[in-house]
């Protein structure tokens, strides 16, 4: 997909731009269509970098200037105008639809998966081991991932619970303590309550743990970010990918932390699975 591409190009050219460039590859990726609306010196003053650093950072992706980065920005956006991040065209197919949105989801999950740090995850399973409580805290669509993962630890023997309401969440981190363990998980990594009750918790001597991108307020509020990568088009509707990026790394820390619990643990989980049996209904036999 163009505008897929051209944001991978982006984060791909991220890992190997300066400091300063990165302020830039960031702000384009968070703002991306008000970008091409502006001129390089309302640019240089958002990204809170000087003009030069604009230029060098459209050179690094293999432009010749800001104006050629602009029509590249904007190519990108009009192909794909209809569905936010899918390209679908009023011809599509439903079979069409379908691939577009399965082909675009799986490829952007790998991109996330290849940019994880596995020493961010690691760290994050240890703190996660140690600590008798685990809280989630999480907005809208990642409200949905935080109830996920509340039953995926709790599961795990944890006293855990997750938060979506802003009031909640503060008098939930008042009450925490030394070592106990808040995932914040936020997918543009802005969101000021969230912030909020993440320095709350921090006060309170809590580890906090954050799903969000990197160089964002949530990730360096964090005492353990661990980098989500993931450029979606939210304006007319939120994707599922950046909940399944985030779904599928709550599943990496709790398999993490259950293989730390040894193989004892796994008759909790066995007597868990046989609670849960007579709840379902019996399997028509052939």
């Amino acid at each position: 997909m163009p505008n897929s591409l051209f944001f991978d190009q982006i984060l791909e050219a991220r890992n190997t731009l300066r400091k300063s460039e990165v302020k830039v590859a960031d702000y384009v990726l968070q703002h991306a269509e008000s970008v091409i609306h502006m001129r390089i010196v309302d640019l240089a003053q958002e990204a809170q970098v000087s003009e030069p650093t604009i230029v060098r950072f459209c050179r690094a992706l293999g432009l010749n200037g800001f104006q050629a980065f602009k029509v590249r920005l904007a190519q990108a956006f009009a192909t794909q105008r209809n569905l936010g991040q899918f390209a679908v065209t009023d011809d599509d197919t439903c079979a069409d639809i379908i691939h577009k949105i399965f082909d675009t989801s799986l490829s952007k999950l790998m991109s996330v998966r290849d940019h994880l740090d596995p020493l961010q995850v690691r760290r994050a399973i240890d703190a996660l081991s140690r600590a008798r409580r685990v809280e989630f805290y999480g907005f809208g669509a990642s409200g949905a991932v935080a109830v996920d993962a509340m039953h995926k630890f709790f599961r795990l023997q944890f006293a855990t619970a997750a938060y979506s309401d802003p009031h909640m969440q503060s008098m939930s981190a008042a009450t925490l303590s030394k070592g106990d363990v808040v995932v914040a998980i936020s997918q543009s990594g802005r969101t000021k309550d969230l912030i909020h009750a993440m320095a709350m918790a921090k006060k309170a001597q809590a580890n906090v743990i954050a799903l969000c991108p990197p160089d964002t307020p949530v990730s360096e509020q964090a005492d353990l970010p661990i980098d989500v990568r993931l450029v979606e088009d939210t304006d007319i509707f939120t994707p599922m990918t950046s909940r399944i990026a985030h779904l599928m790394v709550i599943d990496a820390l709790a398999v993490g932390v259950a293989q730390k619990k040894g193989p004892e643990f796994d008759e909790h989980l066995k007597r868990i699975k046989e609670s849960l049996s007579g709840l379902r209904t019996e399997i028509p036999q052939p």
